[in-house]
């Protein structure tokens, strides 16, 4: 089953859509996004996801979606740097990622999906370099995840096949559990300074 051809009928309502969400949250924070060091950060966090994203992609044929490890960054970005940043990396980030590895009918959901994700690792983990309450943020964030993407598939292609993706999805948010609270938590300790760029 091909996402992109299925919804080729609705692309322009469903990219429309997600992209309409996604700028409402950003114009509800755009007095933040008015800093060019948050725009700066913002663009080279998402670029990083998009390419962990293509960097290993391992297909899953029962939705013809794949198991990627974009997520390393997605938490990563999101821990060190806080919501603002997590949900335009996590969303934009992520969706590039899809468009440009060949699977652009996932990009809106993962623009909503990988979007809330980071949202929700920013909130809890923006302010703490303790590896609990970086865990912590990355299981909810991972959760928000796998029954996102868990949800969408069994209304596109029922739930035997979403089922199927449930492993895969399940080691993708725990490898971004594992390396991203890893990476934010040296770069915190090491670095504090860096948090305080936006």
């Amino acid at each position: 089953m091909n996402l992109t051809e299925i919804l080729k009928p609705y692309g322009w309502y469903i990219i429309t859509a997600a992209v309409v969400v996604f700028l409402v949250y950003v114009w509800i924070k755009r007095y933040k996004f008015k800093s060019a060091n948050v725009m700066a950060i913002s663009a080279i966090m998402a670029a990083l996801v998009a390419v962990a994203t293509n960097f290993i992609k391992v297909p899953t044929p029962a939705t013809g979606g794949y198991i990627n490890i974009g997520d390393t960054m997605v938490m990563f970005a999101a821990m060190v740097f806080g919501p603002v940043v997590g949900v335009f990396a996590g969303g934009v980030g992520s969706a590039l990622g899809d468009i440009i590895g060949g699977y652009a009918g996932w990009a809106p959901i993962t623009l909503v999906v990988k979007g809330l994700e980071g949202l929700t690792v920013g909130y809890i983990a923006k302010r703490s370099d303790n590896i609990g309450m970086l865990v912590v943020g990355g299981v909810v964030g991972g959760i928000i995840m796998v029954s996102g993407y868990f949800l969408f598939e069994s209304y596109m292609f029922g739930m035997p096949a979403a089922a199927t993706e449930l492993p895969g999805n399940t080691v993708q948010a725990v490898t971004g559990i594992l390396v991203g609270a890893g990476l934010a938590q040296i770069i915190k300790k090491r670095y504090p300074e860096v948090e305080d760029l936006i």
